[in-house]
């Protein structure tokens, strides 16, 4: 499998996965997977994390099979997060009174990074499948700290309206997990270690 090809395709047009990724040394190619994302009634946060990125990376593997995308890649990575606390789960704000909203709620709040990865081969072979968590606490915010950090960040297409890599850290009061790279976007020790055991790693992808 990964001996005819040394490269990977991340199903996403994330600039932040992206970024994240070309922390692993594997060259790589992105690509939109066209993937429909729809709500499953009574499903946890982790459960949804793990369906919509096993549904991105088979998106994009059906588009590899079609012709319509003509790399050749060893390994599909499919991923998505999902931002919860309490029962209540944060998406992408996508605006400034959205994500105001969200930042209220979260205010004091533990919250809980959940994201999933999928890994295929070209035919859509699930090699690895899995969920990882990031979690933070959250400062109590006054309304003044939620306006500034929004004009400054702009973070709506960030799930729960937060970028703690940048200004989005005065908000944090304490952080548990094992990969901050998970909050990120793309638990990459996790990965790195699947991408290993399936022979394709930044020695031997070149």
């Amino acid at each position: 499998m990964a001996e005819q090809s040394r490269t990977l395709l991340l199903a996403s047009t994330s600039q932040y996965r992206s970024e994240l990724l070309k922390k692993l040394g594997i060259a790589f190619t992105q690509i939109d997977p066209g993937y429909v994302e729809a709500a499953v009634e009574g499903e946890t946060a982790a459960d949804k994390s793990l369906r919509l990125a096993q549904g991105k990376a088979l998106a994009a593997v059906a588009l590899l099979q079609s012709g319509a995308h003509h790399d050749d890649p060893a390994l599909i990575i499919g991923s998505d997060q999902v931002a919860h606390s309490n029962s209540t789960s944060f998406s992408k704000p996508g605006n400034y009174p959205n994500a105001f909203s969200q930042l209220k709620q979260c205010s004091g709040q533990w919250v809980t990074f959940s994201t999933g990865v999928c890994l295929t081969d070209r035919q859509g072979q699930v090699i690895a499948h899995f969920c990882e968590e990031y979690h933070l606490r959250f400062r109590d915010l006054d309304d003044n700290l939620i306006h500034w950090y929004l004009e400054l960040e702009q973070p709506f297409d960030c799930a729960g309206s937060i970028k703690a890599e940048a200004h989005g850290i005065t908000l944090i009061e304490d952080t548990r997990g094992q990969d901050i790279n998970t909050l990120y976007g793309l638990p990459l020790i996790r990965l790195q270690t699947e991408l290993t055991k399936a022979g394709l790693g930044p020695i031997n992808s070149n």
